[in-house]
């Protein structure tokens, strides 16, 4: 399959007006395109060789805190994919560090923290920040990818949500039950609400600061929410979801809002705010769209693992994906959620392609 330019580029004279009819933000707009537009979660990083052969002699928190770096990972799949935005190469538990989370990346572990947050006198130790000047290398990093994209290809920044970041700083890391987490929530929900505000406030001044450095999107990421009720959703993590929201959303920006296994929790996620609503591959894409509404865009839904599978199989469910879909305006497709370390990269090269071609339509 011969690879094709379809980065959204149009005729408009400067790249501002190219960013603007770019088909990755028409879509966000619910504006008609030429094509289904696509870009993968963790497209940047870990399957990609340019990627592993940085991290021979980096960290990843070296390649996230010198700009330079963080600029190539986030390139590198631009250049190789053809996809239809970039998303900026950070961690979403960078903004934890200068709170005072004692963090690392442990081989084989994933994140760890070695203080978790888990009592009264530990949320009001935590630090106010300056993102200016706390996270100046991740907002260099912006910038310097914008100036490399010079009106080719949206850029997208992204944070953690509060709920998220809350429970890496409360279990010290991943969990699958949140025995802590839970615990803080229910049993001193005085503590619980003031370390969600402070989150809140980092988090929104984190997404602003990316867009004012040139980000023309950003994606909200709330990757554990899904361990919740939706009634917890509303009293615990809604109300600091939406402050997020609405102080992101007002920098006129289109704003995703992502998490997974979300699929009762769409329409409070939907109400908390978000141009655009990401959605997993445990909820069909047609069903999901309406119960976030359509006055939304929406993104998703190819499980990651498919990007495993032969190349046959894998045509079938990106097929699936769009036929839910059924070409409305304001389907970005996306994975559910991010691409694994084993993910051949001709797959997901061959997923950019069947996108835009099987979704190829005139414009009107």
């Amino acid at each position: 399959m011969a690879m094709t330019d379809r980065t959204g580029d149009t005729s408009v004279s400067g790249s501002a007006g190219r960013f603007d009819q770019a088909r990755f933000l028409r879509a966000c707009r619910r504006e008609p395109v030429d094509c289904t537009p696509v870009w993968f979660m963790r497209q940047a990083g870990r399957y990609m060789p340019e990627y592993r052969a940085l991290r021979v002699h980096h960290s990843l928190l070296d390649l996230c805190q010198q700009p330079d770096l963080a600029a190539e990972v986030t390139l590198q799949p631009v250049r190789a994919l053809g996809v239809d935005a970039a998303i900026l190469f950070a961690d979403i538990l960078l903004p934890l560090i200068p709170m005072g989370a004692q963090l690392q990346f442990a081989a084989g572990e994933g994140p760890v923290i070695a203080n978790p947050v888990r009592t009264d006198q530990d949320i009001m130790a935590l630090r106010p920040v300056e993102v200016y000047e706390s996270l100046a290398p991740v907002l260099q990093a912006v910038s310097l990818v914008r100036r490399e994209l010079d009106g080719r290809t949206p850029l997208i920044g992204f944070a953690g949500a509060p709920f998220t970041l809350a429970s890496y700083l409360i279990e010290g890391g991943g969990s699958r039950t949140y025995l802590h987490t839970k615990q803080l929530m229910y049993a001193s929900p005085v503590a619980w609400h003031a370390l969600m505000r402070k989150l809140a406030r980092v988090v929104a001044d984190y997404l602003v600061a990316q867009v004012k450095a040139g980000a023309q999107a950003v994606q909200l990421f709330d990757s554990w929410v899904g361990a919740l009720s939706p009634d917890d959703y509303r009293e615990y993590v809604f109300p600091y979801s939406r402050t997020v929201l609405s102080e992101v959303t007002a920098t006129g920006v289109p704003v995703i809002h992502f998490g997974t296994d979300t699929a009762t929790l769409l329409p409070a996620m939907a109400e908390a705010g978000g141009t655009v609503m990401g959605m997993d591959w445990r909820i069909p894409l047609g069903e999901g769209w309406k119960l976030v509404g359509t006055n939304k865009a929406v993104q998703g839904n190819l499980d990651p693992m498919v990007l495993l599978a032969p190349k046959d199989e894998l045509a079938r469910h990106v097929q699936r994906v769009l036929a839910q879909a059924r070409g409305r305006p304001g389907h970005i497709f996306n994975t559910g959620h991010g691409l694994l370390p084993e993910t051949p990269v001709d797959n997901v090269r061959t997923v950019v392609e069947l996108v835009h071609e099987l979704s190829e339509r005139p414009m009107k």
